[in-house]
């Protein structure tokens, strides 16, 4: 049984309920949430959210009845993994034992129904404790990222003896990308975050990873879904 997860916060201060909002005929939710309940290795589905409307249009398309998210995991600073936790525990509790906590998130609707099996795959055949999306980091802390000393002057984040003088010549970085992660249930329960297990990551071109946090993402993604739509 794979279990299929969406957290949807009723809160958004860079775009108003952005998670509900109308992007190219559907709420933003249902790019992610259609790809769950239509893709054949997921078993159940589930989401977390403080937002009445939300969890009655989730529970409507098939989703598991767990009640709203309580107000302790609904709050700004509240952190991903406790949402899992509490998805995780609730949701066995109606079907019994999960063999994978497949979580999309909904602010990033252009991954492909591809990426989800991809992840799941690779789940199966490392078994770590987690697989995370990401994509190669457009800039890059050994070359082109730089920080202020205590003087004000600026240094490369993170210098190399001698010293790098070309891209290709830095290490590889990966930009952590919100968008599908597959995690071991057992590490989740006993786990307090993210980075204290073995984390793989799932490669995802950076166009697929588009996360939306503010209004120009949001017409970004609308201008990429036209892309694709138009061919």
């Amino acid at each position: 049984m794979i279990l299929g997860h969406i957290g949807a916060r009723k809160g958004s201060k860079g775009v108003p309920r952005k998670n509900f909002r109308m992007i190219h005929g559907k709420p933003l939710i249902d790019w992610s949430l259609d790809q769950l309940l239509e893709h054949p290795l997921v078993g159940a589905v589930v989401v977390s959210t403080d937002d009445e409307e939300i969890y009655d249009h989730a529970v409507a398309k098939g989703c598991l009845k767990i009640g709203l998210r309580p107000a302790h995991l609904a709050t700004d600073t509240a952190g991903k993994w406790g949402v899992w936790q509490h998805a995780l525990e609730s949701s066995e509790r109606l079907i019994g034992p999960v063999e994978a906590f497949l979580d999309l998130d909904c602010t990033s609707p252009l991954r492909l129904p591809e990426d989800i099996t991809a992840a799941l795959e690779l789940f199966r055949a490392e078994r770590p404790d987690m697989v995370m999306s990401c994509c190669e980091a457009r800039k890059n802390p050994y070359f082109n990222l730089v920080e202020p000393d205590a003087t004000g002057a600026l240094h490369v984040s993170k210098p190399l003896p001698g010293g790098v003088v070309a891209r290709q010549q830095a290490p590889v970085v990966y930009e952590h990308a919100a968008s599908t992660y597959v995690v071991d249930p057992a590490y989740l329960k006993r786990s307090k975050g993210l980075w204290e297990g073995r984390v793989i990551p799932y490669l995802m071109p950076p166009e697929r990873c588009v996360d939306i946090d503010t209004p120009f993402d949001f017409r970004l993604v609308e201008f990429l879904m036209q892309e694709a739509k138009n061919g």
